[in-house]
């Protein structure tokens, strides 16, 4: 609009420019005469303008002529190409132009514009692969994806365009959504031009989306020849790769523990490539072996998954053995996931005490949904209330879940370890850490459980009936929180527990709780 308007003005100062001077030469009484051969010409100001004008455009015209004069002579002289080479420079001449503003158009991002002066470059053009390449980007960029598909195919036949015909024809499938038919032509973009780093780049990416693990893996060792990726880069992406291939070789076990292996030697920190290993090593009977595969994974990064792996090594143990055992992974790494680990495995052999001290202050410093349910476990062990033990229930259900599987990119919490975020689709973003704090008062009040059930008083003789009923309705709302899995853990939890029909119950009917995580691991 802006650029309109001042068009406008241009042109009408120029009109105004042009009347004032035009005015201005009537007005001068000088004039010009010229004399020749007796006859006497007398020029007024507006008539020598004309004829300046007329001399230029006389000498114009004079010096074309001349031109196709000497263009003739030569033709004369056997020069077949004279004439038609003096025409054509014309033609080039305003061809170059045209090819000039399509592109500054294009630019633009005027897709009408520019469009209208390829079609013109390519009348007046030879060069059939500079004005195809323009005609198809106006094209596309006009929104016209049919003529640009004919005019990236045109490229193909030019040898100095065929990838760039091959680029366009490749962005055109992204668009569209076919991946299929956009990671064959990556692949024949990158057979043109193997180190070209975006090809490289995007075929990678369509590998990884669409499951082809091994072509990826080609494709990454071809990148990190160009040297583009240091080393320890290339081996992390290479292992995460590795895995993945590992994981989808369910016909052939074999090769998919050979691939665990060299995943984990590739990135020995990587947790899903520890266990995976560690598993493959144990199927094969080197016990001694897995258990330094996930002893220098924990020494890491601990992770509940390299305990559970590290169980299964030897899964018929003693719950002591197993404690015995563990400590030489345990001292490794201290910190809140060791002490969780420790506290389940003596909540396993029954060792209640024991397990508080090694749970100790993380229901202060670290108040997770893991601790707080290791914290029921062992009052529930040790004989306490129960009123007490569903206390450290309903305090899990507001607790924080600690650490989790986060992409880094989108901060999306998964379940399980992935090479591909489930929901921005990034490439081994993920990592073991807390996510971010998004608590807040929940629309059902749950954050008011651990006062309602925490501050239930002891049971007596003339308010037993209405304690109970009270109890076993609040634990039907933790049901609920909770979901089935956790719904099933109360219950087990709950049981064996005896009726509170005195206060003289024995310690030693009190059922321990058996945490979900200590069955699933085995501890």
């Amino acid at each position: 609009m802006i650029w309109t308007i001042l068009k406008i003005a241009l042109f009408l100062a120029a009109v105004a420019g042009l009347t004032l001077g035009v005015q201005t030469l009537m007005q001068q009484e000088a004039g010009l005469r010229i004399a020749f051969n007796s006859v006497e010409f007398t020029l007024g100001p507006v008539q020598m303008a004309i004829a300046a004008i007329l001399l230029l455009a006389g000498l114009w015209l004079l010096m074309k002529l001349m031109g196709l004069l000497v263009a003739t002579i030569r033709f004369i002289n056997g020069d077949e190409t004279a004439i038609s080479r003096y025409f054509a420079r014309n033609r080039r001449q305003r061809g170059l132009e045209a090819l000039t503003d399509g592109f500054l158009a294009l630019a633009g991002g005027e897709g009408d514009k520019a469009l209208t002066k390829a079609r013109k470059a390519e009348k007046l053009l030879d060069d059939q692969a500079l004005t195809t390449l323009l005609v198809a980007q106006s094209a596309q960029a006009k929104g016209n994806t049919q003529l640009a598909e004919d005019y990236y195919k045109r490229l193909l036949e030019d040898n100095r365009g065929r990838f760039v015909g091959v680029q366009g024809l490749l962005r055109q499938q992204i668009d569209a959504g076919d991946a299929t038919k956009a990671r064959k032509l990556a692949e024949t973009a990158l057979s043109l031009k193997p180190g070209h780093a975006p090809t490289q780049d995007m075929l990678l990416g369509l590998q990884t989306k669409a499951g082809d693990w091994a072509g990826a893996r080609k494709t990454l060792l071809e990148t990190s020849r160009t040297g583009r990726l240091p080393k320890p880069v290339f081996q992390r992406r290479d292992a995460v790769l590795t895995l993945q291939q590992a994981e989808t070789e369910t016909a052939n076990p074999t090769l998919a523990q050979d691939l665990a292996i060299e995943a984990n030697k590739r990135s020995p920190d990587l947790v899903p490539a520890a266990v995976m290993a560690a598993q493959a090593l144990t199927a094969r009977g080197k016990r001694s072996a897995a258990a330094k595969v996930l002893k220098r994974a924990w020494k890491a990064q601990p992770h509940p998954d390299l305990a559970q792996a590290f169980a299964a090594i030897q899964p018929d143990e003693t719950p002591a053995a197993r404690v015995k055992r563990f400590d030489a992974l345990l001292s490794l790494q201290p910190g809140p996931e060791e002490r969780q680990t420790r506290a389940e495995l003596l909540i396993a052999a029954e060792d209640f005490p024991a397990a508080r001290r090694a749970i100790g202050d993380l229901h202060e410093t670290d108040p997770t949904q893991r601790v707080m349910t290791i914290m029921a476990a062992i009052e529930r062990g040790e004989g306490s209330p129960d009123q007490v033990v569903r206390g450290w229930l309903a305090r899990a259900l507001t607790a924080p879940r600690g650490p989790q599987w986060v992409c880094g990119n989108c901060h999306h919490v998964h379940a399980h370890w992935h090479a591909l975020c489930d929901n921005c689709a990034s490439f081994d973003t993920l990592a073991w850490t807390n996510p971010p704090d998004s608590s807040g008062p929940s629309a059902t009040g749950t954050e008011m459980l651990p006062l309602i059930v925490g501050a239930l008083p002891p049971a007596t003789d003339t308010a037993e009936a209405d304690d109970d009923a009270e109890i076993d309705a609040t634990a039907d709302v933790i049901d609920d929180a909770e979901g089935p899995e956790d719904a099933e853990e109360s219950a087990d939890q709950d049981a064996p527990e005896p009726a509170s029909e005195t206060t003289d119950a024995p310690e030693d009917e009190t059922a321990p709780i058996d945490l979900e995580k200590t069955r699933r691991m085995g501890l």
